[in-house]
């Protein structure tokens, strides 16, 4: 046997274990079941799981639950809960308890142990990542791209980096209730009184409550309508409002505002900076294209673009991107940079997987959404796609958009938080002009006098608050959408322009 041994080393082959410290783990028992104080010292990052021994997993779950109910945990009244006449080497589980309490470590070495016992967890994580990626690639089917196995293991690494686990499973419901509380806390505390992301506009905040961590928000219209320009006023509002908060681990965390990731894959990075421009300065971006400015004009645009440089704002222009591809650079930038927000402009010109795409567009566009849906959850941030309108709105009286108008799948709808819809009565009414001097033109010029630099964003769907329209105001010339002057407002707004 020995010489098996001796053979197995020479080869190279010595045996490894897991890494793991069970005497870490006897030492923080044995201090939680002392005093139960140590227990919420670790309670928010440690889990049940990340024991490497399975008795030990069952000993914390079971003083983890005991108290959070307000039960005391020790020796005592936990061997009730465990199989107490089962052994432990030479001694049983009650008599296991004890020595873990009589040795126990203080309570302020509770978080080291606790760090240590995560990190070792973490560890053994990494070695089935690694075990898993191995085996996937020497077993991958010919017709399975390394490309997909690249970004299969980068998702893995990437949950395993932002919360420790590899895979999911229940959540207590006093975690959700939790979170719950956290959130309306967070919005008491933000600017505006609101419990997700502001949008820089303050009726559809109103509406919406802000952009919601993990919601889908789908932002549809007809061609022409305003879509990208509106998304694109939201994205920088978001960005240029970003307020960094640092937490107790280092970090830092978005108090106002956000980061924001533009996947833009119908324009250029270039396209898109000059209609945000254009906006934010005042100048028209067709005389900015044209280069048709004054020295004025161009010191308001320099002066503009070094201020909207510190916004956190990421540009990725890649044309007929991935679910797959779009997945892996979202969870690139959250590691990298951080990630409130993501916009996608728009879901149409994304690509599924090539087999889904040999199918049928419908069922393309369902994995698209459905994927889409599933990256908001996973990476808690709320993301804004872009769709397309079938030409039916085209053929009705009334131009204005309805659910059933989505283009190319019910699955936009089905998987969608939020969905809205732009609408400008004043792009249809241009084209609608009757013979001057008729009595049919003057009413069309009365409503054409109405509609002017007016828009709609119809609220069709929203799961967490009522639907409706928010009247905007919409500048062509910069493409800025904005609030509507409230009527009480809009006498002082008179005198200040006669004065």
């Amino acid at each position: 046997m020995a010489d098996a041994a001796r053979k197995l080393e020479q080869d190279g082959l010595p045996y490894r274990e897991a890494p793991s410290n069970l005497e870490a783990e006897q030492a923080l028992l044995g201090a939680i079941l002392v005093n139960n104080d140590a227990y919420y010292i670790v309670h928010d990052f440690l889990k049940p799981d990340h024991f490497f021994e399975p008795l030990h997993r069952e000993i914390f779950g079971k003083a983890s639950e005991m108290i959070r109910m307000g039960k005391i945990a020790n020796p005592v009244t936990i061997k009730t809960f465990l199989a107490a006449n089962d052994k432990v080497g030479d001694i049983t589980v009650a008599q296991y308890l004890a020595r873990l309490a009589a040795e126990a470590t203080t309570i302020i070495n509770a978080a080291d142990y606790g760090r240590g016992i995560y990190d070792l967890a973490l560890r053994r994580s990494l070695i089935r990542i690694g075990e898993e990626m191995v085996n996937d690639a020497f077993d991958a089917p010919l017709d399975m791209e390394p490309k997909k196995q690249i970004e299969e293991s980068e998702r893995k690494l990437f949950e395993l980096a932002e919360t420790g686990r590899y895979d999911g499973g229940f959540q207590p419901f006093s975690d959700a209730m939790a979170l719950a509380i956290e959130m309306a806390g967070a919005a008491k505390d933000r600017d505006g009184g609101l419990s997700g992301i502001s949008t820089g506009i303050r009726e559809m905040d109103r509406r919406l409550g802000g952009l919601q961590p993990s919601d889908l928000v789908i932002l549809a219209g007809r061609p022409a309508m305003g879509k990208t320009s509106l998304v694109t006023n939201i994205a920088f509002n978001i960005a240029n409002a970003y307020e960094p908060a640092e937490q107790a681990d280092g970090s830092f965390k978005a108090k106002n505002g956000g980061v924001v990731a533009f996947f833009s894959l119908e324009m250029s990075a270039e396209q898109l900076a000059t209609r945000i421009i254009s906006e934010q300065s005042e100048v028209s971006s067709s005389k900015i294209r044209r280069g048709n400015i004054t020295d004025a004009e161009y010191a308001k645009l320099v002066a503009c673009t070094e201020m909207m440089q510190r916004a956190p704002l990421y540009i990725d222009q890649t044309g007929g991107i991935s679910i797959a591809q779009l997945a892996a650079r979202a969870r690139r930038l959250k590691r990298q940079r951080g990630l409130d927000v993501m916009v996608i402009d728009y879901v149409q010109l994304m690509q599924g997987s090539s087999k889904r795409a040999s199918e049928n567009r419908v069922q393309e566009i369902t994995e698209i959404t459905t994927g889409l849906k599933a990256l908001a959850k996973e990476l808690s941030v709320p993301i804004i796609a872009l769709s397309q309108l079938s030409r039916q709105v085209e053929s009705r009286e009334d131009k204005r958009p309805q659910l059933s108008d989505l283009r190319e799948s019910g699955s936009i709808e089905q998987d969608a938080d939020v969905v809205m819809f732009v609408y400008r009565d004043e792009y249809y009414l241009q084209n609608k002009e009757p013979k001057p001097g008729t009595e049919e033109h003057l009413k069309w010029q009365q409503a054409m006098n109405d509609a002017r630099g007016k828009a709609e964003v119809i609220i069709a769907k929203q799961r967490h608050g009522p639907t409706g329209t928010v009247p905007l105001a919409f500048q062509a010339e910069f493409t800025r959408f904005s609030d509507l002057a409230e009527e009480s407002h809009m006498p002082e707004r008179l005198s200040l322009i006669h004065i």
